[in-house]
């Protein structure tokens, strides 16, 4: 992807880094409604030094420096805080929490698969 800021340098923390392409790129197509897991270092890196950006999925938004300290607030995503890289919480659509280190954590069964369940609100979003 020609836009992308960081094709010439890579960082593992805070970033730029894959993770951080991957949010490039669900950034600029929110209808692939991308659900990066807290474990994604990286993700909340924002192009260009940004300090605020649309969330991955497209359907909130998100504040951070430099990935090191930040915050985000979407419908797929949830409310997550991020400190140093880390990032911790709640994920209240699908009522789960979010953890650095063990990724979600459902506190209650799904009644589906979440691919089904982002793909019935990318459904419903286009009609």
């Amino acid at each position: 992807m020609r836009e992308y800021p960081y094709s010439d340098r890579y960082s593992a923390w805070p970033g730029p880094n894959s993770n951080t392409f991957t949010a490039f790129v669900a950034r600029r197509v929110p209808e692939l409604m991308v659900d990066l897991p807290p474990t994604a270092i990286g993700k909340d890196f924002l192009a260009d030094g940004a300090l605020v950006a649309r969330a991955p999925s497209g359907t909130g938004w998100q504040v951070s420096l430099f990935g090191v300290l930040g915050a985000s607030l979407a419908r797929v995503e949830g409310l997550e805080l991020n400190v140093l890289g880390l990032s911790f919480g709640v994920d209240v659509d699908d009522f789960a929490l979010r953890l650095p280190g063990f990724g979600r954590v459902e506190l209650a069964p799904r009644s589906a698969p979440p691919e089904k369940e982002h793909a019935k609100q990318r459904d419903k979003q286009q009609k």
